[in-house]
């Protein structure tokens, strides 16, 4: 048996992960510097990335301190123990999760998707969960995680109705997310038949589980508003390498020379134009299921796989450039705030709930969560924009 263990070690090629990374670093960068010339690819990449850093992040850091004390002082005030109250009899008959699940929904709406970790770490909480219940914790948090600030960007930039359209359309890919996880996990860890809510909307948790300060009204409205504050200064610092990384990377392969008439000049925001020839192939799909007018508006949900922040970034630019209008908004909306970075946080978050092995599963439902997120937000505005004619 050791034998037959040392000979599959013997076969086992060396260095592969190395050479396997030398090969698309040598395909990405050889590509670019074809394309852009070595110079002018080194220099675009700097200045993206400065420009990134200094018009987009900041702005997105500014939103988090805002809406982060804005979320500090509706826990603090109650808010959120009334909004719980609301929301708990709903969360069997749409999720099919017990009603204390509202909970993570707004505390992850408000802040980001490891949020519900430490409410699922809390044995009080997740003794209202069956088993197979707990790991969908990992897409409900993630449906909603950041989906303040999303929101609040968007409206920022002057599209009320289609941030609240896009928020519809994510509560609607995290039910089809979450559904089909439940699904999943019951039926994986041998759970054949469903179970009885174990009471979980007769007790309120918000006050065991939430802490309030001391102090009189303006010392505890102080202190949440600058703990929040704070905590917003924290997802802005945390969301600058998604950004300038990935964004950077996004914008070089999606945009083309500044002015084709003379070329690449180096400067921030060119590119070598391949996302918009992958968008021309799904085009048709796309416009069906999300109506995109531009190949290169696919660029915002590929993103949103690895970090909403760095999607964000792509908006204002864009806008500039005419890419996307309102429809394009409420789609962004509700796939970035769904989607919501998932592919860089679920391993870490299924690992903390202990089911690793339901990877694979969570990921899978959670990518067709957001694309019937990002389906429901464009049919539902073009729902409203007819009526409106209408009336």
């Amino acid at each position: 048996m050791q034998n037959i263990v040392a000979g599959k070690e013997k076969r086992k090629i060396p260095y592969l992960d190395t050479l396997a990374f030398l090969v698309l670093l040598i395909t990405f960068f050889g590509y670019i510097g074809i394309k852009m010339g070595i110079s002018n690819m080194f220099s675009t990449i700097m200045a993206t990335a400065y420009q990134l850093l200094v018009d987009t992040v900041l702005y997105i850091m500014a939103i988090a301190v805002l809406a982060g004390a804005f979320g500090k002082l509706a826990t603090e005030f109650g808010l959120v123990k009334i909004l719980n109250k609301i929301f708990s009899p709903l969360m069997r008959p749409l999720y099919s999760l017990p009603g204390v699940a509202s909970l993570g929904i707004i505390t992850t709406y408000l802040s980001d998707n490891p949020a519900i970790i430490s409410l699922a770490k809390d044995d009080e909480y997740i003794s209202y969960f069956e088993e197979y219940e707990t790991p969908c914790l990992c897409n409900l948090g993630t449906a909603f995680g950041m989906g303040l600030i999303v929101t609040t960007f968007m409206i920022g930039l002057g599209y009320f109705k289609e941030a609240v359209v896009g928020n519809l359309g994510a509560i609607i890919g995290s039910i089809v997310s979450v559904r089909i996880m439940a699904y999943r996990t019951r039926k994986a860890m041998g759970v054949s038949k469903a179970t009885v809510e174990k009471n979980s909307y007769k007790r309120d948790l918000s006050d065991t589980l939430i802490e309030r300060s001391e102090g009189s009204f303006f010392e505890r409205f102080l202190t949440a508003f600058l703990e929040g504050g704070k905590l917003g200064v924290d997802i802005g610092l945390s969301i600058i390498p998604g950004v300038l990384v990935i964004c950077t990377i996004i914008m070089i392969l999606t945009f083309g020379p500044l002015d084709p008439s003379i070329g690449y000049q180096g400067e921030a925001f060119e590119g070598v134009g391949l996302l918009p020839k992958i968008g021309e192939l799904i085009a048709p799909a796309s416009k069906v299921l999300f109506g995109f007018e531009r190949p290169e508006a696919i660029a915002f949900p590929i993103t949103a796989l690895g970090a909403v922040g760095a999607a964000l970034s792509l908006v204002p630019n864009f806008l500039k450039n005419g890419i996307i209008g309102s429809n394009e908004i409420a789609v962004f909306t509700a796939m970035g705030m769904c989607w919501s970075g998932f592919l860089s946080t679920h391993v870490a978050m299924l690992d903390a709930l202990g089911h690793r092995k339901l990877i694979g599963k969570a990921i899978g439902s959670h990518t067709i969560g957001g694309i019937i997120a990002g389906i429901s937000a464009h049919y539902i505005l073009v729902l409203i924009n007819s009526l409106s004619k209408l009336f």
